[in-house]
């Protein structure tokens, strides 16, 4: 029955569909095309057989990278498909992948058309990346015998309590997927808790994502447009709202911030804050040349260039934690050797916040007023930056190996 209500009710939304998807085209030209592979219609010609992964957005796409690059080398003969649901995500697949990799949008989670999707692409096995729970997708792949893995799972307490509510619905679509890798061992629990059976614990692919090789050149680059003297604040992942308590923080303070918003779709809103405070900002995209020195504020407006951001920073604050989003990844910052700002809002990186912040690798703030002192802290401190700076390099490299150990689960099912 709680599937029969959860497909009834996608049924009765699905003619809305188009409209929510041409509004979203208003902000976003990209949400207006492809929409036959959203209802599950395909013209892919199909010449190899198919390992699948889905991957929601821009963070499972980049975080997918090290799998990938795996799956690419140990099966050769197998074509990767990756699915999204994002125009962002299918992007930053484009970016990050090419015509190495093939690329569709994952339908909506109706019989008929997760049925069409298996149908056309045949995949010899499916992976769904983090919390992607699709329930008629599940029933779907285990009636056509398609081994299903959820892969670098996590689960905060908040979502678990979510999930719990939809009882018998979450239990048996856990029960049909083939295995799951969890990122923690409270992500592991919490999906047990669930009624998942096959789990076990691989770490977090994020960690196993290696900055791009020409990261630290074009950081040097950036950083000389931006002033070597100039001490460098990052707000990086910024959530809305979360922009004007940054400027709200770094006010009359002698430093130059740069703000890069989550969303691409949000970087003219961010621009018009900026323009309604006057203050003197830049464009990423106008950086041609050295900023004057009376430029405050960067909007970061660029794509695929958040390691290039951290490289050209001091230190840098990770969004979603200001207000309530719980918190961004700061895997990547730690990667680069960044000394990371936080507040207390970190809900769906729990673990890895809590890591970062016993390394010393990340310090805890717990409202606009401390994030003002500590960024003012760390501009005037150098060598507390470069502890951290350390904490954050060890941190990230102790932290390897989740690839490795999902590729070893994903060839049991796959053989």
């Amino acid at each position: 029955m709680p599937k029969f209500v959860y497909t009834l009710l996608l049924y009765l939304v699905l003619p809305f569909v188009p409209v929510k998807l041409l509004w979203r085209g208003i902000k976003q030209p990209e949400y207006r095309q492809h929409w036959s592979e959203r209802f599950g219609l395909y013209s892919t010609a199909i010449e190899k057989p198919i390992i699948w992964l889905h991957c929601v957005s821009v963070g499972e796409t980049r975080a997918a990278a090290p799998l990938i690059d795996a799956l690419r080398s140990q099966y050769p003969h197998y074509q990767i498909l990756l699915t999204h649901t994002t125009p962002t995500g299918r992007q930053a697949s484009e970016q990050l992948f090419g015509n190495n990799v093939q690329r569709a949008y994952l339908p909506y989670d109706v019989p008929f058309a997760v049925n069409k999707f298996l149908t056309h692409f045949k995949p010899s096995i499916g992976l769904l990346m983090e919390t992607e729970l699709w329930f008629n997708l599940i029933a779907a792949c285990k009636r056509k015998n398609v081994p299903l893995l959820l892969l670098n799972a996590r689960l905060s307490e908040k979502s678990a309590a979510g999930y719990s509510k939809l009882g018998n619905l979450v239990t048996n679509g856990l029960r049909d997927l083939s295995a799951i890798a969890a990122q923690t061992e409270a992500d592991a629990r919490r999906l047990q808790l669930l009624g998942a059976s096959d789990v076990t614990v691989a770490g977090n692919l994020k960690f196993d994502v290696k900055p791009p090789a020409d990261s630290q050149e074009k950081g040097l680059l950036m950083r000389n447009f931006l002033g070597k003297k100039r001490t460098v604040f990052l707000a990086a992942s910024t959530r809305e709202g979360e922009e004007e308590l940054v400027l709200e923080a770094v006010k009359d303070l002698d430093i130059l911030t740069v703000i890069v918003p989550r969303h691409p779709q949000r970087f003219n809103d961010v621009e018009t804050l900026l323009q309604n405070q006057h203050i003197h900002y830049m464009r990423r995209s106008w950086l041609i040349e050295p900023i004057d020195s009376n430029v405050k504020v960067i909007l970061g407006d660029s794509m695929g260039e958040l390691f290039t951001y951290y490289a050209a920073c001091d230190f840098a604050f990770v969004g979603g934690s200001l207000l309530k989003f719980g918190g961004q990844n700061l895997i990547e910052a730690a990667s680069m050797g960044k000394p990371v700002l936080i507040r207390p809002h970190t809900y769906h990186f729990a673990s890895v916040t809590k890591k970062a912040l016993k390394t010393g690798a990340a310090l805890r703030i717990k409202d606009v007023a401390e994030l003002r002192e500590r960024i003012q802290y760390l501009q005037h401190n150098v060598p507390k930056r470069e502890n951290m700076r350390e904490a954050a390099l060890r941190y990230s490299q102790a932290s390897t190996g989740a690839s490795v150990r999902m590729m070893q689960l994903i060839e049991k099912h796959l053989d």
